[in-house]
């Protein structure tokens, strides 16, 4: 902050560009703190019962193994803002329902950690077993390692999956204990009737997961998908190897609320990206203590609004970074 009132400019004239140097110096343990030399962007995939069974998405299962192959292949909207930011982007197949092969003619290698095919259906079933939620949660913890290890200094959480805005609508109102109507959303764009079934699987989901609210194993296991609980993992790796993280949407900050019942000083590391039109994300955030960087209506996911948001935290850092003090540049006070 010294610095910051210290640069050519008046106090606090920078907005929240400032509060963003203030978190990125924290995390570096510098100031002036440096450019992120390396973010990465993982897309955790995995499908949902429920939406097979009762059909709470615009689209059919069958979309996740396509939009795999097109993150593969480069072209999805995710692809192209992470291109735009420069930050890299791998694709893990967590639970995506689809037969293992499907990808061996281009990259089987995104299959390779598969913990199961799709879940079960929350509103009636577990999601997974617990055995499952934890080899997914080590999972997400050893992917966290992996780009740490080689040299990752920002990373990103980012998701796909049909269905998946189900259970992050029910962990995000088991946690923050508002009530089906309230964190039900609209998704990928359903209709009213689709909505009311959605809705009712939200509700029979929290009902269970209220079961098990305080042990946050057993609440993955139940109400999520092994797609959160890698993200969950992930999240709680790279704050105990203090490395800063963005935010995505509505899918990671339900595993972020669940970290945050783990280790709630997790959240320091971590600055969100945007604000997704699904209402069960401002209830995450708030309970977060998070205030988004962006608000552009989005609701893709795959972790197209962190991404968008990484120019505008290497700007922050540019400005208390290259900004030269009063006493530098001449200029009177």
């Amino acid at each position: 902050m010294e610095r910051l009132n210290d640069l050519t400019k008046p106090p606090g004239s920078l907005g929240r560009l400032e509060e963003i140097a203030i978190w990125a110096a924290g995390v570096q343990g510098q100031c002036p703190p440096q450019p992120f030399r390396k973010p990465s962007l993982v897309i955790f995939v995995g499908d949902h019962g429920v939406a097979r069974t009762i059909g709470t998405s615009a689209y059919p299962p069958e979309v996740t193994a396509q939009m795999v192959r097109s993150f593969v292949a480069g072209t999805a909207a995710v692809n192209a803002l992470a291109g735009v930011a420069d930050v890299d982007v791998r694709v893990v197949d967590i639970s995506v329902d689809a037969d293992a092969d499907y990808l061996d003619d281009v990259a089987p290698q995104v299959v390779a950690h598969r913990i199961r095919r799709s879940t079960g259906s929350i509103h009636i079933e577990d999601a997974m077993t617990q055995e499952e939620a934890q080899t997914a949660f080590d999972l997400g913890a050893h992917i966290a390692d992996e780009h740490i290890d080689a040299g990752t200094d920002l990373l990103i959480a980012g998701d796909m999956g049909i269905g998946n805005t189900t259970p992050a609508a029910a962990l995000i109102g088991v946690i923050t204990k508002h009530n089906a109507a309230e964190v039900t959303g609209l998704g990928t764009g359903i209709d009213d009737a689709t909505w009311m079934r959605k809705a009712g699987a939200i509700r029979d989901a929290m009902t269970r997961g209220r079961a098990v609210r305080d042990d946050p194993m057993a609440l993955l296991a139940a109400i999520s998908g092994p797609d959160f609980a890698a993200i969950a993992g992930f999240l709680h790796r790279a704050a105990l190897r203090r490395t800063p993280v963005i935010l995505d949407g509505t899918i990671p900050s339900a595993a972020a609320l669940v970290v945050d019942r783990m280790e709630p000083r997790a959240r320091f590391w971590w600055i969100a990206g945007h604000r997704s039109v699904e209402p069960a994300h401002n209830f995450a955030l708030e309970r977060l203590g998070l205030e988004p960087l962006l608000d552009l209506q989005m609701r893709l996911g795959e972790g197209t609004g962190a991404a968008l948001a990484v120019p505008i935290v290497q700007a922050a850092i540019a400005c208390i970074a290259q900004m030269h003090t009063f006493d530098e540049a001449g200029v009177s006070r």
